[in-house]
């Protein structure tokens, strides 16, 4: 615990001294506005009255997410940003990338950055999402019951070094088509993994260096419609693989799609996401898994995780907003022996409730969630937040 925490104060004071020296950049009078700054934060209250009072399974309680960006244009083709953030995972380097932008349709982006994946986390900072917490999919820590289910299937943020190659196309106006490729440092495990390590993915104590020698890659293609003043329509598919194990031996698999419509004062979101992760057998897999081999004599060395999220935004009035979610996760395959999850297990959530928005950067969210569990008792929420962007 002291390495990770020196870790996270070395990475602050990394994103701080960045940040000063592109503040202190002297640029002539004309390029005066080349310079933004910009940063979100949010307080928020966990508390579940069907818990015990030592909630041990959950991050209850308050908990602060931040994020501050500056970005730089430093000619007409190149530009930089840096960011920190900091949540229930800690400090993380959110980026520290440039960009080299050909044309709309080839930018060139290298350094640290999040992998284009998904919907969701193109506005994961607490000020971009009108819900308290994530969806079970990209949870990093406030869902019950997180360590038994090692979060959701690809927490977010995921930052990541490497190379992405990205643009848009615009047809007549009314269309786009965006896409994005990149190779990736990738996830990270342990020798011998049960599953993804996701301390291990972001720890500062391995300097951000990859665990192998085997990047992985990834890509997305999404299309968007302005169907008129106020209706828009986009989708879009994401796929992610890689080596995630020391030994370069144990695969995984991310794929996803993501829905997104709005009709006048009805916002509707949705996403799908799936992996595919391999295991380690061990020498004894009858003792090491809960469960024995398949019907053909042979253990599993893999397991599927799934998931969903549908959300409805209705904005009854400038300062109101109703919001209600479905999510939920599943998981196929062996366990550990030590695992309280079963062959198959789910997660059903069901969450309302509202924003109360005094003032466009200023909006407090005031929530209510009941889990369904497979595996274990039925337990409610309840989540109060404070969120503002400059």
């Amino acid at each position: 615990m002291r390495r990770e925490t020196r870790g996270g104060w070395v990475a602050l004071g990394v994103c701080v001294l960045v940040a000063s020296a592109l503040l202190g950049l002297r640029a002539p009078r004309a390029r005066g506005q080349d310079l933004a700054f910009a940063g979100s934060v949010q307080a928020s209250y966990l508390f579940s009255p069907t818990s015990p009072a030592d909630l041990h399974h959950a991050f209850d309680g308050f908990t602060t997410e931040a994020s501050l960006k500056v970005s730089a244009d430093v000619g007409d083709h190149v530009s930089a940003q840096v960011k920190a953030c900091f949540g229930c995972h800690g400090f993380e380097l959110g980026m520290a990338f440039v960009d080299f932008r050909v044309a709309d349709e080839l930018n060139l982006r290298v350094g640290r950055f999040s992998p284009s994946f998904g919907e969701f986390p193109l506005r994961h900072d607490p000020a971009n999402h009108h819900t308290v917490d994530k969806p079970l999919v990209y949870d990093m820590g406030r869902m019950l019951r997180m360590r038994e289910w090692n979060l959701g299937i690809l927490p977010i943020p995921y930052v990541d070094q490497g190379i992405e190659v990205n643009g848009t196309h615009w047809c007549d106006g009314t269309a786009q088509v965006d896409y994005a490729v990149y190779v990736v440092g990738g996830l990270r495990g342990t020798t011998e993994p049960f599953d993804i390590d996701w301390i291990e993915t972001r720890s500062l104590g391995r300097y951000y260096v990859d665990d192998n020698a085997s990047p992985a890659g990834g890509a997305r293609v999404g299309f968007a419609f302005n169907l008129g003043e106020e209706a828009a329509l986009s989708f879009g598919a994401s796929g992610m693989y890689g080596l995630y194990d020391p030994d370069a031996t144990r695969s995984y698999l991310i794929v996803g799609a993501d829905l997104y419509a709005r009709w006048g004062p009805l916002t509707l979101r949705a996403e799908y996401l799936l992996r595919r992760t391999e295991f380690a057998l061990g020498d004894d897999p009858a003792s090491r898994f809960a469960y024995g081999p398949g019907e053909n004599g042979q253990f599993d060395d893999f397991f599927l995780k799934d998931g969903w999220y549908a959300d409805v935004e209705i904005r009854l009035h400038p300062a109101v907003e109703l919001i209600g979610r479905f999510d939920g996760l599943r998981r196929i395959g062996n366990v550990a022996a030590t695992s309280p999850l079963r062959s198959e297990s789910m997660i059903l959530r069901y969450t309302a409730g509202f924003n109360f928005i005094p003032d466009r950067a200023f909006r407090i969210k005031l929530f209510s969630q009941l889990y369904d569990f497979s595996d274990f008792a039925d337990e409610v929420t309840i989540q109060a937040a404070v969120a503002a962007n400059f």
